[in-house]
């Protein structure tokens, strides 16, 4: 009788919390709670802490070394945009996109032709490119072992669209951008994949196939993106196409020829 009273006291005392099932299901911040009118300080220094590291994900430096370090036995080669600094790039996206010219004339020395590129490029998180992009790019190199592949090109303050003079230049039949994603509030490591066909200067983003979310927190693995990116890269070789023509899964007999338009269902 006594212990049936304690363990009563004990959970009236300790109400089990209605919203620990569903935090094991999402990393999003749900069921906050609150002390008095405002959030519990737990959890506003959670926030603090996530906003800080999304922070330093956006304007830490890449270390070119340790990546080419991580990228060996692979030959690597950097080059720069057009934004001279960081806060430049921040406000200018579009000089992002440029590949600066003395590096365009580099690049040509080492003209291939290759089958394929890949390009690193800082992009909005230097933590998600320093962590991820070399083991990505063993990934894909075991996951696609019978294509030649050109030196890897490291672009700072690069956006995606910058692979595409960097693959003209190099002489490439395709290229793929690793690029660090926008940082959020649970993961500030994100890395992003954009395939291309035929990479030159003035591509449409449509022509791209991307890969996101490849990060330690619950995102794809390594092997898993590596896959995907081989059936695309194989397609888009044999197409001669990439981008919306190109669906991930798709059979490859039921895509429609190169130069022509997607078939509406309700036509």
């Amino acid at each position: 009788m006594s212990d049936d009273r304690d363990r009563s006291l004990t959970e009236d005392a300790a109400p089990r919390d209605p919203w620990t099932i569903l935090r094991r299901a999402t990393k999003a911040r749900i069921g906050l709670g609150r002390s008095g009118n405002a959030i519990p300080m737990d959890e506003v220094l959670r926030f603090q802490a996530a906003h800080a590291m999304a922070r330093d994900a956006v304007h830490a430096m890449l270390d070119v070394a340790a990546l080419e370090r991580d990228l060996a036995p692979l030959a690597a080669i950097a080059v720069a945009s057009m934004a001279p600094d960081r806060a430049t790039y921040l406000r200018r996206p579009d000089m992002g996109r440029l590949l600066a010219p003395d590096d365009a004339e580099r690049l040509t020395t080492l003209r291939g032709p290759f089958d394929i590129v890949f390009v690193v490029g800082d992009g909005l998180s230097s933590t998600a490119v320093q962590r991820h992009a070399a083991p990505m790019i063993h990934a894909c190199r075991q996951a696609l072992p019978e294509l030649s592949i050109a030196p890897v090109v490291i672009a700072r303050q690069a956006r995606v669209a910058i692979a595409d003079p960097i693959g003209a230049a190099i002489g490439s039949r395709l290229s793929v951008i690793l690029i660090g994603e926008r940082p959020g509030l649970t993961v500030s490591d994100s890395l992003g994949l954009y395939l291309t066909h035929d990479p030159r200067p003035g591509r449409r983003d449509s022509e791209r196939n991307c890969i996101s979310n490849i990060h330690r927190h619950g995102g794809q693995s390594y092997e898993q993106a590596a896959r995907t990116l081989a059936w695309l890269a194989r397609e888009a070789l044999r197409r001669s196409l990439s981008g919306v023509a190109l669906k991930e899964g798709q059979n490859a007999d039921t895509l429609e020829s190169p130069g022509t338009m997607p078939r509406i269902a309700s036509e």
